[in-house]
């Protein structure tokens, strides 16, 4: 074998190594900036609507856990919506609704806060904080007359850290900044209404 074609092949076994080794790399482990959907579920609410039950999974990378616990509120926004394709014009939208959790900090008593709304919790830990925003359960998205009897629609669902409802600085940062990015994609599933006793 001449030396060109020795040369030739090591610098082609090189080629493909570093190759091989640049996919590896960029598949690497899970992203950590995402959030995953578990399950997703409509429930019947005893008024004739329906209740959303969703499980998420995600964690919080280093530079959100620390601005938690520096005092920065975070905001997690869990997005539904409702469609129905129509052959003849855009999709039916019946149903399009938004929930906000605000997890929060307080130095003094050392205590992690979830809130929605006027309802407040209070947790030791970061973890038993975030066991709540990550289950969604009986949240009211859908009523009765809202949807018709016999049709199927497809439900959507997703949630994300809303870095619009942080203070103003911290929303130019989290443009610039991953480690602002934490978002799920949306979770699809279809969900057909009973038709009404007669």
């Amino acid at each position: 074998m001449t030396i060109s074609k020795r040369f030739f092949r090591l610098r082609l076994v090189a080629l493909l190594w570093i190759g091989v080794t640049v996919c590896f790399v960029a598949a690497g482990p899970a992203r950590a900036d995402t959030i995953a959907v578990q399950r997703a579920s409509l429930q019947a609410d005893g008024t004739g609507g329906w209740n959303l039950d969703a499980r998420f999974d995600f964690e919080l990378n280093s530079s959100l856990e620390d601005a938690v616990n520096k005092g920065i509120p975070l905001y997690f926004t869990t997005e539904f919506d409702l469609t129905r394709p129509r052959w003849y014009w855009f999709d039916e939208q019946p149903v399009s609704v938004t929930q906000t959790l605000r997890l929060s900090f307080q130095p003094l008593t050392r205590e992690y806060r979830v809130s929605s709304g006027g309802l407040q919790q209070g947790f030791s830990s970061l973890n038993e904080a975030l066991a709540v925003i990550k289950h969604v359960t009986s949240w009211h998205v859908i009523d009765r007359g809202q949807v018709q009897p016999g049709e199927t629609y497809t439900a959507s669902v997703r949630m994300q850290l809303d870095t619009a409802l942080m203070p103003k600085p911290f929303q130019v940062d989290a443009v610039n900044n991953r480690d602002w990015t934490l978002a799920s994609d949306w979770k699809r599933f279809t969900f057909t209404v009973a038709e009404r006793a007669k």
